[in-house]
């Protein structure tokens, strides 16, 4: 019964470190849309 207990805390490790991935993942690429979408004006701006 013990063994079931540790391969059962075991997967859910895992499966919490992997979702903690997922959601880091997530947010690198929400950072990277962010970035490449900013309207960066440049103070040497034609018309200003």
């Amino acid at each position: 019964m013990p063994k079931k207990i540790w391969v059962a805390l075991a997967a859910a490790a895992l499966a919490a470190l992997a979702m903690r991935k997922s959601v880091a993942d997530q947010q690198a690429e929400r950072d990277l849309w962010a970035e490449a979408t900013d309207d960066v004006r440049s103070s040497d701006e034609p018309g200003r």
